[in-house]
């Protein structure tokens, strides 16, 4: 895809029309047009990197914000709950920012006594769409760079459920301005993850940009609540209480995967198969980790978060991936709103479409 393209960033009638999703076609629109037929087989095309500048995250801004696809796309996401993103002419949306990603569908399972709601108690379990991505074109073992994964929970464990069902999104990530981490063996992916601005280097524009603009359209742009899995399944009746903070680290006894400069893609995927075979041989798994004790100091451009008492309490396990033009302009995953009170809904910053708080 021309590094021009944007499709449609702001919430269209496809956005508002959504009243949930069959977790068989979302898998199906993912698996549909993979870059690589079969992954690591020979003659398959090089992955594409497409690049995050500074010049797309400015596209229209000198139209008074009419037209400042940025904007747009930032309150789509916070407003928007579409699983799939299509637009007029089938070709989606581009991400501005998480523009190179391999999508995992599995499995969300809570193990342990909780004293939460939703699909944090004990026993739950849902299947899962997972984008494992960066931020923002560097994708390369070596380099720095923020390893991120989002997802999506169906509220059942049936691939083939009939009925559409409206699904709860989470997002974790390592620091927004990057980090070190050559294997995602060693990435602690958060929830509220901390930032080092600097780290940006000559991106450090488009790092500001963002959270500015997330502060204007919403509210916090470095913490992403969990209240969407919390609510999720749970009786209108019923208290929301969720977690403030979660982590998804890779568990021990997963395998290291080598190799210089490997594309975090290769890495992910290497994960699932052996290099020219479309059969899952393995599978991928997060430990869920959660607490509600840890705070933040420092600024916006420098903040630091302490937490203690992380507690285990399920695992996320992926049994198939893709690196696919769907899943890196066609899947979409809702930022949740922020609350004031995160158990609270009459506290959110924006309400149908607006920002009323």
């Amino acid at each position: 895809m021309e590094q021009e393209y944007f499709g449609t960033e702001a919430v269209t009638q496809e956005d508002l029309s959504y009243v949930g999703s069959r977790f068989s076609e979302v898998r199906e629109a993912l698996f549909a047009n993979p870059y690589q037929k079969v992954w690591g087989s020979a003659g398959q095309l090089t992955l594409p990197t497409y690049e995050v500048t500074l010049s797309s995250v400015l596209h229209g801004i000198l139209s008074l914000g009419k037209h400042y696809l940025f904007r747009q796309a930032t309150e789509r996401a916070v407003d928007s709950h579409a699983d799939l993103r299509w637009g007029p002419d089938r070709k989606g949306f581009r991400r501005l920012l998480h523009p190179n990603g391999v999508c995992l569908t599995g499995l969300w399972e809570i193990t342990e006594e909780t004293s939460y709601s939703g699909y944090f108690c004990k026993g739950s379990q849902a299947l899962v769409v997972g984008r494992y991505s960066t931020c923002c074109t560097e994708t390369r073992r070596g380099h720095t760079r923020s390893l991120a994964l989002v997802g999506k929970l169906f509220p059942t464990a049936d691939a083939n459920h009939r009925q559409p069902l409206r699904s709860a999104s989470f997002i974790t990530q390592q620091d927004i301005a990057g980090d070190h981490t050559d294997y995602i063996n060693g990435a602690e992916l958060r929830n509220a993850p901390d930032v080092h601005a600097w780290r940006r280097g000559s991106g450090l524009p488009i790092l500001l940009i963002t959270g500015a603009l997330f502060q204007n359209v919403d509210r916090e742009p470095s913490n992403r609540q969990l209240y969407q899995i919390a609510e999720l399944g749970k009786a209108a009746s019923e208290p929301t209480r969720s977690p403030e903070f979660m982590r998804l680290v890779v568990v021990p006894g997963q395998a290291r995967i080598e190799g210089d400069a490997l594309d975090f893609r290769d890495e992910i995927m290497a994960q699932i198969f052996d290099r020219g075979d479309p059969t899952p041989k393995r599978t991928l798994t997060f430990c869920i980790e959660v607490t509600d004790e840890g705070s933040t100091r420092g600024t916006p451009v420098l903040q630091r978060r302490t937490f203690s008492n992380w507690r285990c309490v399920g695992k996320l396990t992926f049994d198939n991936a893709v690196i696919s033009y769907n899943g890196d302009f066609v899947l979409h995953f809702n930022h949740p709103t922020w609350r004031a009170d995160r158990n609270d809904p009459s506290t959110a910053t924006r309400v149908n479409g607006h920002k009323v708080r």
